[in-house]
């Protein structure tokens, strides 16, 4: 909504206030048609160039994002510790080789499937599944498990980044293209010098506009939404690594309140759960 909202100020400002200055709108527009095939063309065409067919589909979700926000909503925050709670309590009581049934087949767990929304984002599932499958192997040493934690993290969130890595080229290559537009409007106005003053006029108004939505397409609508999803995409990745931080305090020897407490810590503000709020789901997820 606040997409909406912020692309509706930007572009009724922008031109309000350049026809408020006495500027005429139409100059602009019967320009830019032309223009912007230019400018986004180019621009596109680069970053089809610049990047696979699965990160190419990436930056349209990404686009997507950039409206709807983090997939991750407070329930699933309190959700997850829930599940590290149940998971690690299950450790703590009877062994390691209790949850074994549940982290080779989760999807037929009957911790898992309490949560669907956790069960059906497959990192997170297979990352603590992979991290449990560690433990049960003696992998024991607490730097080891967190090392080899991180590195699963470093690689997803690389991945999950290149979109966002791609509209902001995108975005820092704009303003240059809207020159290489209004150097074309010049070579054609030139190729007309011999026009009267009022058609070289309106052919040089024309070719700015090329530098002019160069600039207002870098500035005010893509860079805005590759740091948007830049965002929402680093929200998204905090709940990764509150599944790490629970895990690594319970190989600490941490009490399984004590572990899920430390992962609370870390959910952002926004979506924290209080103390006792998270109590009362600890409590309902021992119960059911």
């Amino acid at each position: 909504m606040l997409g909406a909202i912020g692309l509706v100020v930007a572009i009724s400002m922008v031109f309000g206030g350049y026809a408020m200055a006495g500027g005429h709108l139409s100059v602009v527009l019967e320009a830019m048609p032309t223009e912007l095939m230019t400018i986004l063309g180019g621009a596109v065409g680069a970053l089809i160039v610049g990047n696979s067919v699965e990160v190419l589909k990436a930056v349209v979700g990404g686009v997507k994002q950039v409206f709807s926000g983090s997939k991750w909503k407070e329930q699933d925050f309190k959700d997850m510790l829930c599940l590290l709670f149940t998971i690690t309590k299950m450790i703590k009581s009877k062994g390691i080789l209790v949850i074994e049934s549940h982290i080779e087949k989760p999807a037929e767990s009957t911790i898992f499937q309490k949560y669907p929304r956790i069960l059906a984002d497959h990192f997170a599932t297979d990352f603590i599944c992979d991290t449990l499958r560690m433990l049960s192997m003696n992998l024991d040493d607490a730097h080891q498990v967190y090392d080899a934690m991180e590195g699963q993290l470093e690689k997803h969130h690389h991945e999950k980044m290149m979109p966002q890595h791609g509209l902001q080229t995108m975005a820092d290559g704009l303003p240059a293209i809207g020159i290489v537009a209004a150097v074309l409007g010049v070579i054609k106005t030139m190729a007309s010098v011999t026009e009267p003053p009022e058609v070289l006029g309106g052919m040089i108004g024309h070719a700015l506009v090329g530098t002019f939505l160069g600039v207002f397409l870098a500035y005010l609508i893509v860079g805005p939404f590759a740091v948007k999803l830049k965002a929402v995409l680093d929200e998204e990745h905090q709940f990764y690594l509150i599944i790490r931080d629970v895990l690594v305090a319970h190989l600490n020897g941490n009490a399984p309140q004590v572990s899920v407490e430390i992962g609370r810590g870390a959910v952002p503000t926004k979506m924290q759960p209080s103390f006792f709020e998270l109590e009362e789901a600890l409590n309902s997820a021992t119960d059911a």
